[in-house]
This record gives C-alpha cells, sequence and structure tokens, in this order.
C-alpha cells in the first residue's frame, strides 16, 4: 500500500494536483477550508507493536481511534492527554495531525508531549522516519512533535509511537459556586499546590473541578477543596461532553445564522476576564477560553493579543480567511521553509494553516 501511496504523490507532485489528506474526517471543519483530491488514509491501518509495561504502543494512522482506547482500556491505561474525537469515524492519524487535546492536558499534557517518533510520506513521495520508542531516542530538531497539530500540511502520517499512562486508580468531580475572576484566581492559587487535579471548566457562575490519582490524595483533596460532589455519572457525561464538545455551551456554533463563530483562546492561565461580548467557557486552569461571540475577529484577536495570547476561529465563520492568528513575518517565513523542505510542490493540504501555506 505504501508503494502505491508513494506512486500517487510523485504523479501529484508532477502535476502540481492538490491532495487532501483525510482520515475519518471528523476534523475537516478546524483549520481553513480542505481543497484538493482526497487522500484516504484509512485502509493502512493496525497496531504495529504494544507493549503495556514499556507505556509505549505504536499504530498505523488509519487506526480508528477509539479502537486504539479500548486496547489501551484493556491494560488499564490511556491516552492521558485526552484527544476528542468529534465522531466515532476519528483516526488516530487524524488526532495526531489536528494535534487537539481535551480536559486533562493541562495536568498530564499536550498530544505532542506524547508523540515519541513518526513515519511519514513527505511531498517527494519519500518515506521519513523521526524519533522512536523511547524519549531519549529524540535528538535534535524535533520533527516527530512537529508534525503532530501540523494538520497533514508536512506529509502523509504512516505510523506514530505514542507514550501512554496507566488510568488514575481514582477519581471524583466537585462542583462550586464562583464567578468567573474568583474562578480564574482560585485555579491558580490551586496549580501552585500539590493538589491531583486533573481538569477544569468554569461557565455561568460554575467551576468543576476533577481529581485524579490514589484514592487517598482524591480523598484528602475532596475535603480541602470542599464544594458539592457531582455523581459518577453525571461527572463522565459532563466531562465526556466537554471532550466532544457535545455539551450544550457548543451547540451548532457552525451553523448560527446570527454570525457566531466559536473561538478557541489561548492565553496564560492568569490572564484577565476577556470582557468580550458573548457566552464563554474556561478550561485548562484559565489557558483555554473558549468564546462563542459575535464580535469581530479584530477585536477578539486584540484582547487576545493584550492579554499575553492568541485566537483561532475553531468552528463557524468565513474558512476562507485567517482561521488561525496572523503570523508575525520571521514567524510565517520559517512556516514557509518547512513547508518547502517537506513538500516543494505544494500539494499536501495546501493552505489549511494560512493562504499560500
Amino acid at each position: 500500500m505504501i508503494e502505491q501511496w508513494q506512486e500517487r504523490v510523485w504523479a501529484a507532485a508532477t502535476a502540481r494536483t492538490a491532495l487532501q489528506l483525510r482520515g475519518g474526517g471528523t476534523k475537516t471543519f478546524y483549520g481553513r477550508e480542505p481543497v484538493g483530491e482526497v487522500f484516504d488514509t484509512r485502509d493502512y491501518c493496525g497496531v504495529v507493536s504494544y507493549e503495556p509495561t514499556e507505556l509505549v504502543v505504536t499504530v498505523r494512522a488509519g487506526t480508528p481511534l477509539a479502537e486504539l482506547e479500548a486496547l489501551l482500556a484493556e491494560h488499564g491505561q490511556m491516552l492521558a492527554f485526552e484527544p476528542p474525537h468529534f465522531g466515532a469515524a476519528a483516526t488516530v492519524g487524524g488526532c495526531v495531525a489536528a494535534g487537539l487535546s481535551g480536559p486533562r492536558r493541562a495536568a498530564a499534557g499536550a498530544l505532542r508531549d506524547f508523540v515519541l517518533g513518526v513515519k511519514i510520506l513527505d511531498g517527494r513521495g519519500e518515506v521519513l522516519t523521526f524519533g522512536g520508542q523511547v524519549m531519549k531516542n529524540v535528538a535534535g530538531y524535533d520533527v516527530s512533535r512537529l508534525v503532530a497539530g501540523s494538520l497533514g500540511t508536512l506529509g502523509v502520517i504512516l505510523e506514530v509511537s505514542l507514550k501512554v499512562l496507566p488510568r488514575p486508580v481514582a477519581e471524583a468531580t466537585l462542583s462550586l459556586a464562583m464567578s468567573e475572576a474568583e474562578a480564574i484566581a482560585q485555579l491558580n492559587d490551586w496549580g501552585g499546590q500539590p493538589l491531583p487535579i486533573s481538569a477544569s471548566a468554569w461557565r455561568d457562575g460554575v467551576l468543576n473541578v476533577r481529581l485524579s490519582g490514589a484514592e487517598a490524595a482524591v480523598r484528602s483533596a475532596r475535603a480541602r477543596l470542599g464544594g458539592e460532589g457531582v455523581a459518577e455519572d453525571a461527572a463522565d457525561a459532563f466531562w465526556g461532553g466537554l471532550r466532544e464538545q457535545t455539551a450544550d455551551f457548543f451547540g451548532d456554533a457552525a451553523l448560527d445564522e446570527a454570525g457566531t463563530s466559536l473561538w478557541r483562546l489561548s492565553l496564560p492561565s492568569s490572564a484577565a476576564p476577556l470582557h468580550l461580548a458573548g457566552q464563554q467557557l474556561i478550561e485548562w486552569g484559565g489557558a483555554l477560553r473558549w468564546l462563542r461571540s459575535s464580535a469581530s475577529p479584530a477585536a477578539i484577536r486584540e484582547r487576545s493579543a493584550a492579554l499575553g495570547g492568541h485566537a483561532t476561529r475553531f468552528r463557524g465563520g468565513d474558512r476562507a480567511g485567517d482561521v488561525f492568528h496572523p503570523l508575525p513575518a520571521p514567524l510565517r517565513a520559517i512556516h514557509r521553509r518547512l513547508k518547502h523542505a517537506f513538500d516543494p510542490a505544494g500539494i499536501l493540504n495546501p493552505g489549511r494553516f494560512y493562504d499560500r501555506l
């Protein structure tokens, strides 16, 4: 199969034909509008190797993400960054290409922190391997993590090696009433303490906090933080709805006729309240602010920059324009050089990040 894919990439590069790399298609809404002939990666699937005692799994890109998580669960392990699926057809390759992490990201780390190695097919049709199956194998420029979140613009992901972690022995969710400013201050205060907080979410005057770890640690933290306990089933539904964006807050932002878009603002955790029109949900201890708003992109990005961060139009709005925060000229030049190094003909998912990039 890889030989067939190489031939297709060679032909596309020669003809300058754009290829739209796609797995299950559950994240095609993310980024700028995809263009080109569909290059389906789902047939290249299966687990290459998995040694639970080594906490490493190597898997082909077309493998359904749900199948991988089910396999890990059988051994009491998980993908600690809690990647969103956004649909049953989600694949491991699409998960890595999108680079998105879920509620546990602030405590466990981002997806790219768990990528140990990748095998890709670049825009010349060459198979390239980077990294390995242990952290110490990574030396020099870490291309494996560069591929994470690249939206398929640097190569077709063939295989990926991921670090996995044991599932927590105990978990509990607490609900506390407080304002936005109080929640931001409280989360940052807790962040400097040895508390087993694995996720947090504030909306409409209510802060939910998930505790994960040893039973004694969770029990002690519950007594220390206070608040109301949330039943296990309700807690699972809450964090699952947050991870998969099926919660009421996210709704149908992409279909909103009033011009509302869903924005993803990455800010310092201690950044002040946004003071922008719209509905807001705060995650990651204050570092991730979701905003449903019809405010102008310029106003949202100006406020984000003033607070020390950046803003991405996650769903809805004009996907032919700037979806991601505009890059300063030096960073844009680096992006162009990287794109040219891996895909000189510019055929792989062209324009998914920025125009002509």
